[in-house]
């Protein structure tokens, strides 16, 4: 099971969260510059990310109004007591990702871009040049990831809700693909067959019923 995780094991993107509560070093838009085809996304989220200028309780408000998943440590737990193996493919950043799934007391393989907090220089996002799944345009290839899981189990499944997770999801059996927000309105306007989820307990539940 491939997953990403902001707006798919959280309610918002820390991005959302940043652009919105926390104070900033920058008076531009850079995300609407990705929109406009003038950043990268990458590009986009380490300038974003980068001009953040809070302290450490900020940044944890930050995180908090992400909202994890409720519902995704007894999800998690579940699907792995029945064999399922749990891998979090992000184009954000594994400093806030780690932070919150060992908060949520769980430990999971994780592929993001990697990055470091300081008051003073917000935070920094770096591309992970040294993964076998690199991408320069998104930091994490998903799409190579979701492949990999084909070729150990041809019905591996996948998560996700915006627009680097649409080449993944186009790759997955409808009957193991789960999606919601910009993703599920990408694969309807398609015709491809998907589950619509608000929680990862309707996810856990509808992989074990099937297996």
């Amino acid at each position: 099971m491939v997953s990403d995780f902001d707006g798919t094991m959280t309610r918002y993107d820390f991005f959302d969260m940043a652009r919105r509560h926390l104070p900033t070093a920058a008076d531009h838009d850079y995300w609407q510059d990705y929109l406009d085809g003038k950043l990268s996304h990458s590009e986009a989220m380490a300038s974003i990310f980068g001009a953040i200028r809070t302290d450490h309780q900020g940044m944890g408000n930050a995180l908090a109004r992400m909202e994890l998943d409720l519902t995704l440590r007894d999800s998690v737990t579940r699907l792995e007591a029945a064999g399922w193996k749990i891998i979090v493919a992000s184009a954000g950043c594994e400093w806030y990702i780690e932070r919150l799934l060992y908060k949520a007391g769980l430990d999971l393989e994780v592929h993001a871009n990697p990055g470091t907090y300081t008051p003073e220089n917000g935070l920094e996002l770096t591309l992970p040049t040294n993964s076998p799944y690199y991408d320069p345009e998104k930091g994490i290839d998903k799409e190579a990831i979701v492949r990999r899981a084909l070729s150990q189990d041809p019905q591996a499944a996948f998560a996700g809700d915006g627009r680097p997770d649409i080449e993944a999801a186009m790759i997955v059996s409808g009957d193991c693909l789960f999606a919601r927000g910009i993703l599920a309105d990408y694969l309807t306007g398609k015709g491809r067959p998907f589950h619509y989820f608000n929680n990862w307990k309707q996810i856990a539940d509808t992989l074990l019923d099937q297996r």
